[in-house]
């Protein structure tokens, strides 16, 4: 469908202006923040943002708070997206301007990156000490591919990503993948790692296990890996996951069988040292799913941990006929 007049004339209107065409140029690259796309552009967060709400309400851009950010990123698709690139693709690449806002972002990037990994190395070691107590880490995964089947997944949804090893093992089956977390450095790094593996339709945002502000039944495949044993309310948890998934989709649930390893609770805060079987059936199908089932893979060491996978459906309701 092509672009009416007055759409089309508020496009080329947001489009033509220097600050607002680098502004596009950055978000093709990937979805910033504002105080990023302030850094790149050396303008004031107040400018950047005047820039951005002329180019929301134009449609050529999506806007989606996170945490105390703010994100931004080109709308996914439509006829004014395709004016915009077509824009962006008869600029020359070369333009001195543009140039040096990629060379800025690329700093940005390389800090972010670096944070990230710091982060990740203080606490290396805490989850190498829990990783040596069960089984080897490919063996879950092999075990989490079979439990979420072959797909491919509409939606896929993975709360509580941490540094997204769901998001990477599972979105390349997924046609749409999206990944919360409430800690700011664990998405920086799920960040990195979907970037490594080239995952381009995959999102990353700060969001809450207990509230997530999703629509419901908007998932065909829901993941909670390992996740519930921190939590103070983790039936409230799988009655929120529960929520997102659609007819005929699946919820996954991956954390530890019960133990007695209380050094887990008091060095790595741990409020719940695993879950029986008994206990997830009664969360799942108190929140409607059904087809419970469940998959052990015992320690490789005495005195290690058991990991656990359940998954549940929502079965299909049969439509009725009109008569």
């Amino acid at each position: 469908m092509a672009l009416t007049m007055d759409l089309a004339v508020d496009v080329l209107r947001a489009v033509g202006e220097p600050t607002r065409l680098r502004i596009l140029a950055l978000l093709a690259h990937e979805e910033l923040a504002v105080l990023e796309l302030g850094r790149v552009l050396d303008q004031s967060q107040p400018r950047v943002s005047r820039h951005l709400k002329l180019l929301a309400e134009a449609g050529l851009v999506e806007r989606f708070p996170d945490g105390a950010w703010v994100f931004y990123r080109l709308v996914a698709s439509g006829e004014a997206r395709e004016l915009v690139a077509e824009t962006l693709n008869r600029i020359d690449p070369a333009d001195p301007v543009l140039s040096a806002d990629v060379e800025r972002l690329q700093r940005v990037r390389a800090e972010r990156a670096s944070e990230a990994g710091e982060y990740f190395a203080r606490n290396a070691a805490r989850w190498d000490e829990i990783r040596s107590l069960y089984v080897s880490e490919a063996n879950v995964e092999n075990a989490i591919l079979r439990a979420a089947g072959d797909g491919p997944f509409r939606r896929l949804v993975d709360l509580g990503s941490g540094t997204g090893r769901m998001l990477t093992l599972l979105g390349p089956r997924a046609e749409v993948a999206l990944g919360l977390d409430l800690s700011q450095q664990m998405l920086n790094i799920a960040r990195a790692h979907v970037a490594d593996v080239g995952l381009e339709r995959c999102e990353l945002r700060h969001g809450d296990i207990f509230g997530t502000r999703l629509p419901g039944a908007s998932a065909d495949l829901v993941v909670v890996h390992q996740v519930l044993h921190y939590l103070g309310d983790p039936a409230a948890a799988v009655k929120e996951a529960s929520r997102l998934v659609e007819q005929g989709g699946r919820l996954l649930i991956v954390d530890f069988a019960p133990h007695k390893l209380e050094f887990l609770r008091e060095q790595h805060q741990h409020r719940r040292l695993g879950f029986a079987d008994a206990e997830i059936e009664r969360w799942l199908k108190e929140a409607g799913l059904t087809k419970v089932r469940s998959h052990a893979l015992p320690p490789a060491r005495r005195e290690g941990l058991t990991v656990k996978i359940w998954t549940a459906e929502r079965s299909r309701q049969t439509q009725r006929s009109a008569a």
